[in-house]
């Protein structure tokens, strides 16, 4: 076997243990996430087939461009109309009014400067998944323990479905109330040059309403589980690097050619000594006992020396080391400007909404929109802080998990 099948890297065969525990490697991380995204239209140039006619193509290119363009329309033309409800309630001294105006305003400048961002960064961001896609790391080095990166992934599509659903189904419902209620009204209030109650325009303004309360949804929560995702990914790759440093003696054995029996005598210290094991040594992975005697036939017929082979496992694991930096500092660049003015809307939207909140009207539905806007803006919040912070820490541990690999006995 290949000493790259062995570092699990790029070879989508390499198992270390049964089935439901070594998962085979994914092509693809990011299929739900893509796919969301080219729905919401922040994906103004879509990867396509090169085996599709050219002419569908070209089609296919034009009609994702000007759909993303509509996206950035309603949500300005919106934003637009809700600064004029705010400056038309200004002289009134109505301050429930001003702030639901208000509220409704920055909501919708955001969604348009999110689209635009997204849709600009579109292709920075495709390269940059397409290279996690390409050299991401499934397994950790071949040794006597091993982790596997699908279950960090499984994570992520969950999360990814339930956050989506769940800013969906918060708008949907604010969108919905006139139509549930039966009542002859706009689920926005703002101020039209035309009377937007007419039964000629009425079904026309409603849908672009309902349509604009769904691409905040979308929009929203795109930027948050795509933060969440990346985040969960590398912490899953510094687990990886962990379980690698941690098996870097054990790997170099096995590749060299010890029995069995010292294999297995090295397993149960690995995975039973206090000393190898830390509570919480891993963010996202669970560790699993290597399947050693289908490993061990595997083995090169030429085994390299100890020396060479704990070397060449140190060097895989420097790879993955940069691979995981350089990743962090290109999510550093994708998401700063986009969190600066995320911190700022999310800052404006929880005074505006907690003002309403305490001296607004009391009206059952009101009440319901205005608390599952507030609920989605925490934890949005909580989804930023907690996921950088966590990433922050957990890569600061690198060492603690350099001086269990046992390296210094073949320096």
């Amino acid at each position: 076997m290949a000493g790259v099948q062995f570092h699990g890297g790029l070879d989508a065969n390499s198992s270390y243990g049964p089935r439901q525990q070594d998962v085979p490697r994914l092509p693809q991380l990011f299929g739900l996430q893509l796919r969301l995204q080219l729905l919401t239209g922040l994906l103004p140039r879509p990867e396509l087939s090169p085996r599709l006619p050219r002419w569908l193509q070209l089609g296919l290119l034009w009609t994702a461009r000007l759909y993303s363009l509509l996206v950035i329309l309603i949500a300005l033309h919106l934003g637009l109309l809700f600064s004029k409800t705010t400056l038309d309630a200004l002289p009134t001294g109505d301050l429930e009014d001003i702030t639901d105006a208000l509220t409704m305003t920055v909501i919708y400048f955001f969604t348009a400067y999110a689209s635009i961002y997204w849709c600009v960064r579109s292709e920075r961001l495709q390269l940059y998944l397409n290279r996690i896609n390409r050299e991401y790391r499934h397994h950790s080095l071949a040794g006597v323990s091993y982790v596997n990166c699908y279950s960090a992934y499984r994570w992520a599509r969950n999360f990814t479905a339930i956050w989506t659903s769940a800013c969906l189904a918060g708008v949907t419902f604010w969108g919905i109330t006139p139509l549930v209620l039966g009542h002859h009204a706009l689920p926005l209030h703002c101020w039209y040059p035309f009377d937007a109650l007419a039964d000629h325009v009425y079904p026309l303004v409603y849908a672009v309403q309902l349509y604009g309360q769904l691409i905040v949804g979308a929009t929203f929560g795109y930027g948050g589980l795509m933060f969440v995702t990346l985040s969960v990914l590398l912490l899953a790759q510094f687990d990886v690097l962990y379980c690698s440093l941690k098996n870097l003696d054990a790997h170099a054995r096995l590749l060299s050619g010890a029995s069995l029996q010292q294999l297995h005598a090295l397993q149960r210290q690995l995975l039973l000594d206090a000393a190898t094991c830390e509570l919480g040594e891993y963010a996202m992975l669970q560790e699993h006992a290597a399947q050693l005697q289908q490993m061990t036939r595997q083995r090169l017929q030429h085994a390299p020396s100890l020396q060479h082979a704990a070397h060449s496992g140190l060097v895989e694991c420097v790879r993955l080391h940069r691979f995981i930096l350089e990743c962090a500092d290109e999510l550093e660049h994708l998401f700063s400007p986009y969190c600066l003015c995320k911190s700022l809307q999310i800052t404006m939207q929880l005074c505006l909404l907690v003002f309403v909140g305490v001296s607004g009207s009391r009206e059952v539905v009101r009440v319901i929109n205005q608390l599952q806007y507030l609920a989605l803006t925490l934890f949005e919040l909580l989804m930023f802080t907690y996921c950088g912070e966590l990433l922050r820490r957990h890569s600061v541990r690198v060492g603690d998990a350099f001086w269990r690999g046992a390296w210094w006995q073949h320096a």
